[in-house]
């Protein structure tokens, strides 16, 4: 089981990471911008150097963060600029927390293959904290 504090930003996601790597040193695990999307994503061009995503490893955790993009949920407010990450060892453990967890909530992005390679959902629970749960396909067989 891991658990991984995924923080969004309304554009200076590479700055702060550039910021949190100069101070921890290291080196980015992946970062991707909106622009390398597969195609048929429609990203707005003032969006595509944003940062789609990038993983940080901080000692033995993992910090992981984005831009939010006018195409993938509202704007970014304080508050709701975090998740708890977690990432399952298969798809029917992803399916049992995913349920669980967004009961009483709100699903934001429904339990789906994606084009990342990865089993994602995101969902906010019953008392306003963000999730995203993911099961990595290219570490376990689809079920």
């Amino acid at each position: 089981m891991t658990l991984t504090i995924y923080l969004n930003f309304d554009g200076s996601c590479r700055e702060a990471f550039e910021f949190y790597r100069s101070v921890f040193g290291g080196e980015f695990d992946l970062i991707n911008t909106f622009g390398e999307a597969p195609s048929d994503i429609p990203i707005p061009e003032d969006e595509r150097a944003k940062i789609m995503h990038v993983s940080y490893r901080i000692g033995s955790s993992v910090l992981m963060g984005s831009d939010t993009s006018s195409q993938f949920g509202p704007p970014l407010e304080m508050g709701n600029n975090f998740s708890i990450s977690y990432s399952a060892q298969s798809r029917e453990e992803t399916d049992d927390l995913f349920a669980k967890i967004s009961e009483g909530g709100k699903v934001a992005m429904p339990l789906a293959d994606v084009f990342w390679g990865a089993y994602f959902g995101s969902c906010t629970d019953k008392f306003g904290v963000n999730w995203m749960f993911s099961c990595d396909h290219a570490d376990h067989a689809q079920e």
